[in-house]
Parts: structure tokens; sequence; C-alpha cells
């Protein structure tokens, strides 16, 4: 297998490509598919192409920091090709870098399916990435695996209908309504006020997350929460004043939305500097990581996150036998780095996309690996992956539990994630309850 990064390429504006993009509505989809119909492709010297995007340089970049790794591992895995129905096929792999830009994201995904020919999409990190990639694969007959965003930015946004779904692109990841239990259910276990206070940007998954109909909103209000929502911000924002003023004013004493890292360390600070200190701080994306902890100082201690997966998960990969604890210390020990969450589900990945071009009956055409994708019935090193019967069509939904972040006080790693709620997910080992920030 060779695995690459044709990112020098991705420069290149090729004549038509940016007219097709953005103009493809005027155009037709019908004459869009029948001028570049991927159902055209065939297999060439009996080798397969498997697109892989995600956001490795830019704001969102933690999300990608074990793209390196598991590619490293999929080389070794896939050195002697990939048997399907008796015969053998050379698999490459062709890694783009959206930029954590949304446009980006589209563009590189449309090289991979238009000039590279790729049989199948992989695509990870946050509605920015998952979106216009899965966007480009659908409208271009594509079949196209995605994660690491919740479900229901990825669907509803692009137009889904909960009966109709869509036909080429496929979800595994958990919803809004697991994040806001397992939330809600952190909180329930300390003395507060129930005051929350909450970040939502202006990006799909602000606008999903503080939606009054399927977000945060609703859903706190029936445990009892009051919601103080400030309103959208602008990812990169300097300046989060005016938001920790109407926290003060609200007696906010629970913090939470979903902030990239940058802004939530900008945020962080000056809510000590203005003398706002929250009994809880709950934020998605922005304290996934261990480095926006250790970026943070002494100030990350407690904060706390959802936590999709950890070496504690007792799963395991069905593409190497490793359990997540295996896999977490290969990458430990490979990059000198700590375990970071997305190394599971960038694993999952290609778990999902090697059973799938398994059980196709034809990899040469797009619509057999579709089917063979729509079938999907597998235990990953994430949980169970199954489409069928999900919330929705074409979604799959894996565990999500909560998590808090200690200071060690020395030792192998400055933070260690302890899991604090599994009311969600009871099959994931419970580690300590939730306390008070100090």
């Amino acid at each position: 297998m060779d695995a690459h990064d044709n990112s020098a390429d991705d420069g290149l504006i090729h004549p038509g490509r940016r007219a097709i993009l953005r103009g493809g509505a005027a155009l037709g989809a019908a004459a869009l598919a029948g001028a570049w119909s991927p159902l055209l492709r065939a297999d060439t010297a009996g080798k397969l192409k498997i697109g892989f995007v995600t956001p490795r340089t830019g704001p969102l970049a933690p999300f990608a920091e074990a793209d390196a790794f598991v590619i490293g591992q999929m080389k070794a895995r896939f050195a002697n090709g990939l048997e399907i129905g008796g015969k053998t096929y050379a698999v490459e792999i062709l890694v783009k870098d959206s930029t954590s830009n949304p446009s980006r994201a589209a563009d590189v995904a449309a090289d991979l399916i238009l000039r590279d020919k790729v049989n199948l999409m992989l695509v990870s990190s946050t509605p920015e990435t998952t979106n216009p990639v899965s966007d480009q694969c659908e409208l271009n007959r594509t079949p196209c695996i995605s994660t690491v965003a919740p479900w229901q930015p990825w669907f509803f946004t692009r137009g889904g209908k909960p009966d109709k779904g869509f036909d080429w692109t496929y979800h595994f990841f958990w919803g809004l309504e697991d994040v806001v239990g397992v939330f809600a259910s952190m909180w329930s276990s300390i003395a507060t006020n129930k005051r929350v206070g909450g970040m939502f940007p202006n990006d799909g998954d602000g606008n999903a997350w503080g939606d009054r109909q399927r977000g945060f909103p609703p859903a706190l209000s029936k445990d009892h929460f009051a919601l103080t929502d400030p309103g959208r911000y602008q990812n990169l924002s300097s300046d989060f004043s005016a938001q920790i003023q109407r926290f003060k004013a609200g007696q906010v004493e629970i913090v939470t939305g979903v902030m990239i890292p940058p802004d939530f360390a900008t945020f962080w600070n000056q809510s000590q500097q203005k003398g706002f200190r929250p009994k809880v701080a709950t934020i998605g994306k922005a304290l996934l990581f261990p480095s926006s902890l250790e970026a943070l100082g002494d100030k990350g201690d407690g904060l706390s996150s959802e936590v999709w997966w950890t070496p504690n998960h007792p799963f395991k990969s069905s593409l190497t036998g490793q359990s997540s604890r295996d896999l977490a210390l290969a990458f430990e020990a490979q990059t000198g780095k700590q375990w970071t969450q997305p190394i599971g589900f960038a694993h999952a990945l290609f778990e999902i996309a090697a059973d799938v071009l398994r059980r196709t009956s034809d990899p040469g055409k797009p619509a057999a690996i579709r089917d063979a994708l729509a079938a999907t019935d597998l235990n990953t090193i994430v949980g169970p992956v199954k489409f069928a019967g999900g919330p929705v069509k074409n979604v799959a939904k894996t565990p999500l539990v909560g998590g808090q972040w200690r200071r060690t006080g020395g030792g192998k790693h400055k933070y260690d994630l302890a899991i604090v709620d599994n009311s969600r997910a009871p099959m994931v080992p419970v580690q300590d309850k939730l306390k008070p920030l100090a």
C-alpha cells in the first residue's frame, strides 16, 4: 500500500473545477453526474484507492494528531494487499488536509473524486470537515464514511430527511441527545444553582448545540437547568468580555459549550482575570486533547468534557486485534505523546473501510461498495457500528461518557482523564466522581 499526502498538489486550480463545485446546482445534478460519474470508474491493475480528508493544520489540527500513526498502521496492515472474493487488490491511501477550512475540504474532496478517482472516501473531525466532503461524495456518487461530528449537524444541516436519508454517505458517532444527557448527569452529581452559561460559536457544531429545537436549550430545560445563551460568536475571537459579563450577571455556576481549543484558552484566561469562577466547566471539542490542557498550565485542573474513547474502553480492533489499551500504548510508544481520543475513531474508519471492501461483490463498482457499506454490522475499537436501525437512515451511534481532567502532580503525563459518568454507556467503567473546580 502506498500511503502518502498529496497536499503539495492541492493549491492547483483545475480549469472549471471551482465552477463545477459552486455551480453544480445550476448545471443540474444529473448532467454533472453524467459528465463525471464514478460509475464509469473501473478497477485498474487490481488497485483500490481510499481517500482520507482531515484537518491536519489550522485550529482543528488536534483532531488529526493521530493521523500519521494510524496511516502507518494501515500501511503495515495492507502491505500485501486486501483479498476480496479470492483476488488480492493493492490499496492506496490518498491523504488530504482540509486546513480546517470547509471550502478547502470541499475542494480536496473533489480532487480525490474527480482527479484521483478514489473508490471509497473517509473523512473525520467536526462538521466543518465532514459535511463538505460528504456533500461532494453525495453529489458525485462516491461511497463515503464519516465520523467525529455529532450526527445531527452532519445529517440535518445537509438537508437529511429521517425517512429518506442519503444515498452514498454514512456516518458513525454519538448525538446531541447523548452529550446533553452525559453533561446533565455529571452536573447533577454536585451541588449547584443549575444556572448554565452556553458558549456556542457560529459554526456547524455551535449552531447545532445551541439550536432551540434540537440542541441544548430544550434538553437542559427538561432537566431543570436554566441556560444563559449570549448568542453566537465568531471562531478565533480575541475578546469574550461580553459573554463573561452576561454569565456573572446571571449568576452562572456551570459553563458549557463547544469551542475550538484556542478560543477556550482565551475565554478561560479572561474569565480568571475578570473574577468569573464557575463551579463546573464542561466544554465540548476544546477539552478533548491533552495538548489543550497542557497549554492552560495549572488552569486546566478539574475541567471536564465528553469522552468518546479511552484506553479503558472495552473494545478491540476487528482489523489488528488490538484492545483499546494496546492501541493507546502503541501510539504513545511510537510518538512519545500522550494518547488522544481521535486515535480510536481514525482507526475505526479503516476498520469499517476494510470490512466494507471485503464484503463488496465488485469493488470496481461504486454502487456495490455503497451497498456493502449500508449493510455494515461490525464490532470496532470504538464499539459496535451498525447502520441499519440507527436514529435516522445512514447513521450509527457510538458510546459516550463524561470525563474530568486531573493534574497528576508529576509522572508520565501532566494531566490524566478520569471517567466520571457512564450513564449513557455503562459498559465503560467509571473511575471517579465529578469534583467542583477549586
